[in-house]
């Protein structure tokens, strides 16, 4: 045999050879790998981004654009590759601060009688500011009962009406059902005392941030007193205190014939802004499963300083007026930073892609994640699983709350790894608030309710949340690296197994198929 021959055949076993090869990492090369993840690299980089000089992280500002930065050069220095917009790490989406005008926004109802006007702030105010200005009107649809599941009522008929919930929408899920079926309106009924409908009518006439997804649609949104809409229903023919004290099983639609609700809307647009999502891919080994991806997804802003009136969420306890955020969610974008230092030091690579995002926008009402599963930079469809971490750096030192065991065979997977590393200390738990319902309170949710299965690490909330005193000096940065490891365990699993992990058939019904 020549040397050419040698050569060829060495080839062709390298080749048949490359498989087995990249079948697994040695138990060197994942040792190195998460002994990367360690407690004092956790403090000292939730002290970068938690520090005072931050701010609190709020969306938009200029201390988020500072911590996207930090998190896109670290992407950058583990050898990640860019997955946000036109070759770089970031993501950007865009939106607008808008005001109410109330002196020229009203609503009218009419064909009940005598036309009944509703005024704004007295009578009603926009729920949202998801639309335009303009007048949105249509025929009143009282709906009563559930927002989920089969419904008997001919959805497609409630197109351009105006729907009064008399059940309201208790989560996202549900509103954005209602919203699918397209009408003019949506009238959310509101019982508040004089004390509570004052504080919600400052908040609504206040500059807000309009929804970077949501945009500019064709549904405006109200909330409308009772005792402001009771007498006109009741001419009507209606008895709304009954209606509401009732409960059918399934969801019931009442038209009023004649009766109609206008509303005029007046916004005024002050000021565009955008902010950034962070994106940073590890590309996977294997030839086919490389197309694949396992998400990690942390969000990096917080609530921000408090305001000189101590408007916002934060509110400032004697001199300290920093919500600093440091457990929410300082903890988990850096256990994404840490997790993705870990996988690019693995040899090989694990057999998946794993795409690192840390978003924000999340405390304005997931903006970011919402935005980037409405905009992918990868396939959707291709995104097996993902991982979200919100809060991971407080509360008990050996357990963790898991959400969304129940709802795929993720569930089975993070156990049997738990179990496979009892070193680590630290046992995953099911969802101890199911009343909370933190499932559809974080950046997982986006991806869910597009049929990615999801685990949601969350070490529950504790007095400092969204407060000024989340702050590094309280984070358990020892246990945050055990999370950390343990999620890059399972996290690996799902990157280096041939099946792609599957939902149960009935929350994928309830979750996925119900939220669209």
């Amino acid at each position: 045999m020549n040397n050419d021959q040698v050569k060829r055949l060495s080839l062709a076993l390298a080749t048949l050879l490359a498989p087995a090869l990249l079948a697994a990492q040695s138990p060197a090369s994942i040792s190195r790998a998460v002994n990367s993840i360690t407690p004092e690299d956790i403090r000292r980089r939730i002290g970068i981004i938690a520090d005072d000089s931050m701010r609190g992280r709020d969306t938009p500002s200029p201390e988020l654009e500072k911590v996207a930065a930090y998190v896109a050069r670290e992407f950058r220095r583990f050898g990640l590759q860019p997955g946000g917009d036109s070759g770089t790490y970031l993501q950007r989406y865009h939106f607008d601060r808008v005001q109410f005008v109330a002196d020229s926004s009203i609503a009218f109802v009419h064909g009940a009688g005598d036309d009944v006007t509703l005024r704004y702030a007295t009578d009603f105010v926009f729920a949202d500011n998801a639309f335009a200005s303009g007048d949105y009107a249509g025929a009143l649809v009282v709906l009563h009962g559930p927002l989920t599941g089969a419904t008997p009522v001919d959805t497609a008929a409630l197109a351009g009406k105006m729907l009064v919930l008399a059940t309201p929408a208790r989560n996202r899920a549900e509103r954005a059902r209602v919203f699918g079926w397209r009408p003019a309106g949506v009238v959310q009924l509101a019982s508040d005392p004089d004390s509570v409908w004052a504080v919600a009518t400052a908040r609504s006439s206040r500059p807000q941030l309009r929804d970077p997804v949501r945009g500019v649609g064709s549904t405006a949104t109200l909330r409308v007193r009772v005792q402001s809409l009771r007498p006109a229903l009741a001419r009507a023919g209606l008895d709304l205190d009954a209606l509401r004290q009732a409960g059918p099983a399934a969801l019931e639609a009442t038209p009023l014939p004649g009766v109609q609700v206008h509303v005029h809307a007046t916004v005024r647009i002050l000021k565009r802004n955008s902010a950034p999502n962070v994106v940073g891919i590890l590309e996977g080994s294997d030839p086919r499963l490389r197309q694949e991806y396992v998400v990690f997804s942390a969000h990096m802003d917080h609530v921000g300083v408090a305001g000189p009136a101590g408007s916002g969420q934060c509110r400032a306890i004697g001199a300290d007026s920093i919500c600093n955020g440091a457990d929410d969610d300082a903890s988990g974008t850096i256990a994404v930073v840490g997790a993705a230092e870990a996988f690019a030091r693995l040899r090989p690579r694990p057999k998946r892609s794993i795409l690192f995002l840390t978003v924000s926008g999340e405390e304005k009402g997931l903006w970011g994640s919402s935005y980037f599963t409405e905009h992918p930079t990868v396939p959707l469809a291709n995104v097996v699983a993902d991982l979200n971490i919100d809060m991971v750096g407080r509360n008990w030192t050996d357990t963790i709350v898991v959400i969304g065991t129940e709802h795929s065979d993720l569930g089975v997977t993070l156990h049997r790894v738990a179990a496979a590393h009892p070193e680590l200390g630290m046992r995953p738990i099911d969802d101890l608030w199911p009343q909370e319902n933190f499932y559809f309170r974080s950046d997982h949710y986006n991806f869910a309710r597009k049929g990615v299965p999801i685990l949601f690490f969350f070490n529950g909330t504790h007095p400092d949340y969204h407060r000024v005193g989340d702050e590094v000096a309280r984070i358990d940065a020892e246990k945050e690296s055990r999370i950390v490891k343990l999620a890059f365990y399972l996290g690996l699993e799902i990157a280096n197994r041939t099946e792609r992990p599957k939902w149960n058939p009935a929350s994928y019904r309830q979750i996925a198929e119900g939220a669209n």
